[in-house]
């Protein structure tokens, strides 16, 4: 097996792993999303400990990134509440196409804060894709439209925590940007967890335990699929996550998206294909100019 088709298996791992992650979350129960969020990350933050530990690396980074640390646990911590909120009150799946758009505002954030340059194809890519979201959102002057404006705002804050990974890079390790983002998460929202505290069955602890087990296997695969092969190759098939919702979707809740909803999935993904195919001619005619 090739790196590609390593990075490739991992991709799939991790989409499969945050599926069963929203499952998990959502068969939890009528929980405060703010709870859930502090069961996934005090999960995370146990296995990225346990990695430092081996590695003998740094806990919270070196003194000059402490800001980008910040400002990615920061968002980080509000993208996972927005989102388990989004998972509880809308269709599993799309809950998770939502939060899937988080790629767009990742190259949105890139050209205001990183100064990066953005092409034509990515402006239309862009429109489709906001569209596309427009049409799982529904738009409309009802309290109903709420789970999914929160689950837009998923999308928003991961594409700013996600902003500030790719510009972190190799300034830290990965699993000292987890621990971070973990610790800072469970520590910032043990007080309001506190203030909207509801009792654990001991079904709802093995639950959410499952889920931060699950999130932590899609996080780290994830992590290992990009170091097997460059983003611009396999971040694709990080759509496949959809599908897997869609059928746990069915299989538990007898989930079935609308119409709108579907019209929407294929604008939203088909503007990540035309956006993969453009990269992958781009980097063939920089290889075969040089």
């Amino acid at each position: 097996m090739d790196n590609k088709s390593k990075g490739i298996m991992f991709i799939l791992i991790s989409s499969l792993s945050f599926a069963v992650m929203g499952a998990f979350v959502k068969l939890s129960g009528n929980i405060p999303s703010i709870e859930k969020s502090f069961f996934r990350n005090l999960v995370s933050c146990i296995v990225a400990f346990f990695m430092i530990i081996y590695h003998k690396n740094s806990f919270f980074g070196k003194r000059e990134n402490q800001k980008y640390l910040f400002w990615r646990a920061f968002l980080g911590t509000l993208g996972v509440i927005c989102y388990f909120y989004a998972i509880d009150h809308m269709v599993l799946s799309d809950s998770a196409m939502l939060n899937k758009l988080s790629p767009f505002f990742v190259t949105i954030f890139a050209v205001i804060f990183l100064k990066e340059k953005i092409r034509s194809v990515q402006i239309v890519g862009l429109f489709t894709a906001f569209i596309g979201g427009l049409l799982i959102i529904k738009p409309s002057f009802s309290i109903s439209v709420l789970p999914a404006l929160i689950g837009l705002a998923s999308a928003i804050f991961a594409g700013g925590a996600y902003t500030i990974v790719r510009f972190l890079g190799s300034r830290e390790k990965y699993y000292t940007i987890v621990f971070y983002f973990s610790f800072f998460s469970i520590v910032s929202t043990l007080p309001f967890m506190l203030m909207v505290y509801k009792p654990l069955t001991l079904k709802q602890i093995m639950i959410l335990v499952a889920a931060g087990i699950f999130a932590s296997i899609g996080q780290f695969a994830l992590t290992i699929g990009y170091k097997y092969a460059p983003a611009s190759e396999i971040a694709i098939y990080d759509y496949v996550n959809i599908i897997f919702s869609a059928i746990i979707g069915q299989l538990i809740w007898s989930e079935i998206p609308d119409i709108l909803s579907i019209v929407g999935y294929v604008m939203i993904i088909g503007s990540s294909i035309i956006a993969y195919i453009y990269n992958k001619r781009s980097v063939f005619r920089r290889e075969k100019n040089n």
